[in-house]
């Protein structure tokens, strides 16, 4: 090999290594952020909902920042409107920090949360929250994306409940999912989290 060539493929294996060590270095630094929990895996994808507005939107619409996703309905009579709101301040208290996150309700009852109810709802929990709702079919694909869960009691009573998981994603514009937080966390150990996760990446 010619010193020309031999120092071309050196400084190639050099650049790769800085490369492998900087992607090493930052899953390390998320695995932290997470507190040693998952930081990537097979959670998040491709949806088509409808906006607010009535407007046909896909996941590369609606994420084009750092958003906080939420899967449930407007009729929840407890948890749903306790997670949310925690999610709202967890959002605000990142805004004084000066991160920019969005906050996203999907529902999981669209039979009844049509764009027009979702859009009040979101309203009145946080002047930011972006509500999402669709067809059957496009809610339960997304739910299925994020590995989330939603089962509508069998039955005839209007005021039907629907049981479903609780947990809220981070979610960003390049990469998808990056963290996912369960409902006993607080709005300030949220923020940190996501805090941590955004200057990680």
């Amino acid at each position: 090999m010619s010193p020309k060539l031999a120092l071309i493929a050196a400084a190639t294996l050099i650049i790769a290594m800085m490369g492998g060590t900087y992607v090493w270095t930052q899953q390390l630094t998320l695995a932290a952020c997470v507190g040693g929990g998952t930081v990537a895996g097979d959670i998040g994808g491709p949806f088509t909902l409808v906006s607010e507005t009535g407007e046909t939107v896909t996941d590369a619409d609606v994420i084009t920042r750092p958003s906080l996703l939420y899967f449930g309905y407007t009729f929840c009579p407890d948890v749903c409107p306790l997670d949310t709101v925690r999610n709202a301040e967890a959002v605000d208290l990142l805004t004084e920090k000066v991160y920019d996150v969005q906050p996203v309700f999907i529902t999981i009852d669209p039979e009844r949360d049509t764009p027009e109810v979702v859009g009040d709802f979101t309203f009145y929990i946080h002047e930011d929250m972006l509500g999402l709702s669709g067809s059957v079919e496009q809610v339960r694909e997304a739910v299925k994306a994020y590995r989330a869960y939603a089962r509508k009691q069998d039955t005839e009573d209007e005021f039907y409940l629907v049981d479903h998981s609780t947990f809220s994603y981070l979610v960003l514009p390049e990469t998808g999912f990056a963290d996912f937080y369960r409902r006993d966390l607080t709005p300030e150990d949220m923020a940190e989290r996501i805090a941590c996760t955004l200057d990680a990446v």
